[in-house]
């Protein structure tokens, strides 16, 4: 069975779609996607320095373009993963009744790592530091899924 994943952060144009990108690169066969809990940016493409950031790794991001998580996305994917506790929240608040699909917080995965969240590199501007802790996480999340 295909593993469906959307990966959640604020504005889905630096940290969602750099963990889509690195997460599909890991794990092919997984139907990845990436939201944003709030409608700034839908339709733009990630950011331009994370793009660059990520393409120096091997990591082509410039298919994705920015959407809004929505409550339907509790049936279109097995598995919900946020960058921090203000996303996790504000998707939990989406929740419908009777749904019992996992959110986690992408850094549970990044086992080597104290982090408690992806730092926003837009406000950061630590573009390389967030792509560690991201890598890190999807390892993590590649190896818990392959256990099953």
């Amino acid at each position: 069975m295909t593993t469906r994943i959307v990966f959640v952060c604020l504005g889905n144009i630096c940290r969602s779609p750099a963990a889509e990108g690195v997460f599909r690169a890991c794990m092919p066969d997984a139907v990845t996607d990436s939201a944003g809990t709030s409608d700034w940016h839908v339709g733009d493409p990630p950011y331009g320095p994370m793009q660059d950031a990520a393409r120096a790794r091997g990591i082509d991001l410039s298919d994705l373009r920015a959407r809004q998580f929505i409550r339907a996305d509790f049936d279109r994917f097995d598995l919900i993963i946020a960058m921090d506790d203000d996303n996790l929240h504000q998707i939990e608040t989406l929740r419908p009744p009777g749904s019992a699909t996992p959110v986690h917080l992408f850094t549970d995965y990044a086992r080597d790592s104290d982090a408690d969240h992806v730092p926003d590199p837009y406000y950061t501007r630590d573009f390389d530091g967030a792509l560690d802790l991201i890598e890190a996480a999807a390892r993590g999340l590649q190896a818990s899924l392959s256990r099953g």
